[in-house]
């Protein structure tokens, strides 16, 4: 047995639970369909995790934690916000957001709407390239 120097072992932590909230956002990113209870299980799903975490680690605030809200909550914008939020939000990757557009939006706006977001997100995407 090694015994781990606590500073050492909240830098562990810290990039373990940075990661795992990554993993959770492109995952929810690979939903190919999501209903409104889809929607209220991932808050619910990422709640529970953040409660198993505050037992298991004392790193506060969580890494990341507003980067996984902030993308669910993303689901329940309406197309007027979506624009914006896809405009101020440009740590999420390309994927993620066109998933947004087209699994959160794709059935309640119509095509044209869909292309204009689309193109948002790729003008944002265009000086990355």
């Amino acid at each position: 047995r090694v015994r781990i120097p606590l500073p050492v072992s909240n830098i562990l932590w810290e990039h373990c639970i940075r990661l795992a909230n990554r993993t959770l956002v492109e995952g929810y990113a690979n939903v190919k369909k999501c209903s409104n209870e889809g929607r209220a299980l991932m808050q619910l799903d990422f709640q529970q995790f953040l409660m198993k975490l505050e037992k298991l680690t004392d790193i506060r605030p969580i890494p990341d934690k507003e980067f996984v809200e902030t993308y669910i909550k993303a689901y329940y914008l309406t197309e007027n916000d979506m624009e914006g939020w896809i405009k101020e939000h440009r740590e999420y990757s390309t994927k993620q957001l066109t998933n947004l557009v087209n699994i959160c939006l794709g059935t309640y706006i119509n095509k044209k709407a869909r292309q204009k977001l689309l193109a948002t997100i790729d003008d944002i995407d265009r000086p990355k390239r």
